[in-house]
């Protein structure tokens, strides 16, 4: 961490929060120094130079997390930091995702940051990360700029966002497209109360009353709220006393495989029960333990109108709704600033000004993509009643390292991080196999779409599908990917390759869609991005989700299940030949990246998808235990605002910075 040393004019006493909050109007996040010490006079050498050596240590040890923060707003923001990252305390100069935190974690940051009266934006969470520099730029909530909300609010015809063009080009049935979760009920939830709480939601989420219109473009229609009824929309399943109730994640053999048969049968009839032509977004199913006994809640949600952010707003506001019904007062949801009818209108509305980022993503799509498996996917026979999968979890220690120590040597995020033992794992597979000697991997990125690409928007309590997917070419590099196996230098100079590579996408890669789906008519015939098949690979961090508890807490995930589940229409087809869907699980060891790896079952085997698996287990490993190495780290052209420098001219500078020390 960088310290500043002052001496100050005589009969001056300067503030060194102050000066830091000066310096912070003109420096980028990583040039403000952690410290501002004040002396009476510079140390000298005996010739009269600067003494370094004899500058005292700054004090960054008032709190475990560096220094202390210093007025409200810092003192919000700090707080949010540590509840989010369920830490014990924070500085005022931690950076989020130093820390632990990633894109999807910053829009919870928002949100609990505006109930508190602090309006921030994702992007500004990444641009100045830390709770002093996020507190210069923070709004108070009454001042801050909102996108305007017509009379009518979310209500009325959702013109289709990319991701739902998306699916509508994919063909095939989506009746049953759906994510779910699994969680603890309290042991006083009733039926009434589960259906009223149920109801609150569907009242305050648009998107959950919404019903798919399937015109030429495709829509959604979100009628008045109680137009729908959570009443027909819950199914209660007593709990068979023979299972018991609680610690079933603790049973082995029958004892377990029991209970997650009848919740799977249960998954399976819900989805059956979804109908998105007719406005049945949601089901749910409470396995009723009895009086006073936990049980489960099983919620399904069509994949239209729901996400993995939408599910960190969804839960905690069905729990608060059970809350406060079980005391007598009526649920109160915290407002959505946006909502999801607005936020399409305004995409649609913005969609024409991104096709200057055409030639970004034609050169994307421009190379060859040599074929992976037997042959290329095929909509009509590769469905999901085909596709095979494999599941491999991180060691909790480089987990940890992946979430933090690599991201903070590296300024980088996680994602970054995740795709750079991607591409190498792959292009080191694919090479094995004879399926093509470039080190360049073409990726179908998935991410949570919610970008600052609306002025005034606020999507962090907006429930819906805002999935963006777009192409990215990643190259960690031939001289790198020979090297990296060693965990040398050559990995840090792929990682910093492949932070360029994605930071060259602008705002998330949310164009593409936006060119594609939302202004084809603004294209030349001769300039239109290609409608050939997507690239093989997909990729998607989900982020950061509590594990399943062994004990019982009230609306935590339950064992039976995964941490998100989901499925969809058995001949809907598959999206991309082979797929990469990560999370991380916060368990009490420490957290784990759990790695489920999806693909059409005719393309590939199980031992060649394994043999992949277990490539990109060992990369990030390598990747984890590089960060303790002393050549780890550095910067890259892109975090550099202020200065055009290349990466050869920024690493011969801390290459020189290193060696003074």
């Amino acid at each position: 961490q960088l310290a500043a040393y002052v001496v100050p004019r005589p009969q001056q006493t300067p503030d060194p929060a102050r000066l830091r909050a000066h310096v912070g109007e003109s420096l980028p996040d990583y040039m403000v120094p952690a410290a501002v010490v004040v002396l009476d006079a510079f140390p000298q050498t005996p010739n009269g130079k600067l003494d370094r050596k004899a500058l005292p240590a700054p004090d960054l040890s008032t709190t475990p997390g560096g220094r202390q923060a210093s007025g409200a707003r810092e003192e919000i923001l700090c707080g949010l930091f540590q509840e989010l990252l369920n830490l014990s305390a924070v500085g005022a100069d931690d950076s989020f995702f130093d820390l632990g935190g990633d894109s999807i974690m910053s829009i919870q940051l928002v949100s609990r940051a505006r109930q508190a009266g602090l309006v921030i934006k994702p992007g500004q969470v990444f641009e100045h990360r830390t709770p002093a520099r996020l507190a210069l730029v923070a709004e108070a909530a009454e001042d801050a700029p909102v996108v305007p909300v017509p009379a009518g609010g979310g209500t009325g015809r959702v013109p289709a966002t990319p991701i739902v063009h998306w699916l509508r080009e994919r063909g095939g049935p989506v009746g049953r497209f759906h994510q779910s979760v699994l969680v603890h009920t309290p042991g006083d939830l009733t039926e009434d109360r589960l259906t009223a709480a149920l109801q609150a939601l569907l009242d305050h989420h648009d998107a959950l009353r919404a019903r798919l219109i399937r015109d030429d473009d495709w829509a959604l229609d979100v009628p008045e709220p109680g137009t729908v009824r959570a009443a027909g929309l819950v199914r209660r399943v007593e709990w068979p006393q023979a299972h018991g109730a609680g610690s079933l994640g603790d049973r082995t053999g029958t004892a377990a495989e029991a209970p997650r048969a009848l919740i799977a049968a249960e998954a399976d009839a819900a989805a059956g029960r979804l109908d998105p032509d007719a406005g049945v977004m949601l089901q749910a199913v409470w396995f009723d333990a009895g009086p006073g006994r936990s049980g489960r809640l099983l919620l399904l949600v069509h994949h239209l109108v729901v996400d993995g952010v939408s599910w960190r707003v969804l839960l905690p506001d069905l729990a608060a709704a059970c809350e406060a019904l079980g005391k007598g007062a009526e649920p109160v949801p915290a407002p959505v600033p946006t909502p999801l009818r607005v936020w399409a209108e305004a995409l649609a509305a913005a969609a024409p000004a991104r096709t200057e980022e055409l030639p970004l993503w034609q050169a994307q799509l421009d190379d060859t993509d040599p074929v992976l498996g037997s042959r290329r996917l095929d909509l009509a026979r590769d469905t999901f009643a085909t596709e095979r999968s494999l599941t491999r979890t991180l060691s909790a220690g480089h987990t940890a390292a992946l979430l933090a120590d690599v991201p903070a040597a590296y300024h980088a995020g996680v994602n970054d991080v995740l795709l750079t033992a991607f591409a190498v794992a792959v292009a080191d597979w694919r090479a094995r196999r004879a399926r093509g000697g470039d080190t360049a991997v073409l990726v179908d990125l998935e991410g949570h779409g919610r970008e600052d690409v609306v002025d005034g928007a606020d999507l962090s309590r907006t429930v819906g599908w805002f999935t963006s997917l777009h192409p990215v070419r990643l190259d960690p590099g031939a001289g790198q990917r020979a090297g990296f196996w060693s965990g040398g230098p050559a990995v840090g100079e792929a990682l910093k390759r492949i932070k360029e590579q994605l930071r060259a996408v602008p705002d998330g890669g949310i164009g593409y869609g936006m060119i594609r789906h939302l202004a084809p008519d603004r294209l030349a015939p001769d300039a239109a991005l290609p409608h050939t098949a997507p690239p093989q690979l997909g990729f998607n961090y989900l982020g950061r989700f509590p594990a399943a508890a062994r004990g019982e807490e009230p609306w935590t995930a339950a064992p039976e299940a995964g941490a998100l589940g989901g499925g969809a229409d058995p001949a809907m087809p598959l999206t991309h030949e082979l797929e990469l869907n990560a999370l991380t699980e916060d368990r009490p060891e420490g957290p784990r990246l759990v790695a489920t790896w999806s693909w059409a079952g005719d393309l590939f085997t199980a031992a060649e998808v394994a043999a992949l698996a277990d490539t990109f287990a060992r990369a990030l490993a390598v990747v984890a235990d590089h960060a303790r190495a002393p050549e780890a780290g550095g910067h890259t052209p892109s975090d550099l605002t202020l200065v055009s420098l290349s990466q050869a001219e920024i690493d011969l500078l801390e290459a020189d910075w290193r060696t003074s020390r």
